[in-house]
């Protein structure tokens, strides 16, 4: 049976039978809860406002986060995302809360891993769990001074301490999986990558990893300047068990990279776009079953193992992606020839 297996060959054997999907938004579905800052403050003694820190609910109002598990798992999803997004040292320090990165990762994995096995419970479809990593506010590779490109705000062991500080906590809580998502700066993924190698080496089990990047304009490029090719031959040594985009666009504009990483990666393909693009206010205005309507375009082809949702998406676009594309088969994962496959900000091949 499934449930038997080891996370690794559950996943693989679940996507070998038909499309998996990944949670929406969290950061929008909060907002609708149009929550105080007491309400995120909560009981806890901290110098600086709290409003705005999703990822303090774990801890302060964890009936938020709940619900929300609930709503996307009841609406379809096979995977829930921690919502530690930012729960990180670096991104926390804007709320003088690094203090409780530990607790809030630790409680955000074990809340996600109670539910889904409540779920699974219910009806004998093993549920999973990605423990996020977000980007943090830094990049390894780009100056964020114009005057001296060659200063840096941290370095890589500074970023890899922090990944390894929220992956631990992950992982003691309960994730399946870290997903490195949402990845502006290809050096920072490496950093979180080689966190996530050695968090599992320590608590002495697989944890596989999932990456997620994500596009800064339309010609496919991240903010450190990779393609979608360059990416994947720059991190395919982390043998991810998923690599894809998320955030960025709509899924209209996301095509040709998506059909890009299918023809390319020798491993699942897991995509997860906005809800259309923001309006003039700043709010996704694009109806589940359009969103639906566009990921199925990719389902048919066969491009795709694990669809979601990204900004503005909603338990209704989960349940609407889910509806159109449960029943169609799954991407098989194609064999790629030997080669020496190299990155600079354009891939490189060798010849055979």
């Amino acid at each position: 049976m499934a449930d038997d297996l080891p996370v690794r060959e559950a996943f693989l054997a679940a996507a070998r039978e038909r499309i998996l999907f990944i949670d929406g938004a969290f950061g929008t579905e909060i907002q609708n809860w149009k929550l105080s800052e007491e309400d995120y403050r909560g009981t806890l003694d901290l110098g600086h406002d709290q409003k705005g820190n999703n990822d303090i609910l774990a801890l302060t109002a964890p009936h938020v986060p709940e619900s929300i598990h609930r709503a996307y798992f009841a609406a379809g999803a096979d995977i829930a995302e921690t919502n530690t997004f930012s729960a990180n040292r670096i991104s926390q320090a804007d709320y003088g809360a690094e203090s409780l990165v530990r607790d809030i990762n630790h409680e955000s994995a074990a809340m996600a891993r109670r539910i889904a096995d409540e779920f699974t419970a219910q009806d004998g479809r093993r549920r999973f769990v990605a423990g996020a990593i977000g980007p943090t506010n830094k990049t390894l590779s780009l100056s964020p001074d114009v005057n001296d490109p060659g200063y840096r705000e941290i370095d890589f062991d500074h970023l890899k301490d922090v990944y390894r500080e929220q992956t631990d906590a992950l992982i003691a809580g309960g994730a399946d999986f870290i997903l490195i998502e949402t990845v502006f700066d290809t050096l920072n993924a490496k950093a979180g990558i080689m966190a996530v190698n050695e968090a599992a080496e320590a608590a002495g089990r697989d944890v596989p990893i999932m990456l997620s990047m994500t596009l800064t304009d339309l010609s496919g490029r991240n903010l450190s300047g990779h393609t979608v090719e360059a990416f994947w031959h720059a991190t395919r040594h982390a043998r991810p068990i998923t690599i894809g985009l998320n955030c960025s666009f709509g899924a209209e504009q996301l095509r040709p990279h998506v059909k890009t990483l299918s023809d390319l990666c020798d491993t699942l393909i897991m995509v997860y776009p906005n809800a259309g693009l923001p309006n003039e206010l700043g709010c996704y205005d694009e109806a589940p079953a359009t969103t639906a309507a566009l990921v199925r375009e990719w389902a048919a082809q066969t491009q795709v193992n694990v669809l979601g949702g990204c900004c503005g998406s909603t338990p209704a676009h989960i349940k609407a992606i889910a509806d159109a594309c449960g029943a169609l088969p799954p991407r098989p994962v194609p064999v790629q020839p030997v080669r020496t496959r190299l990155a600079g900000l354009e891939p490189f091949t060798m010849a055979a």
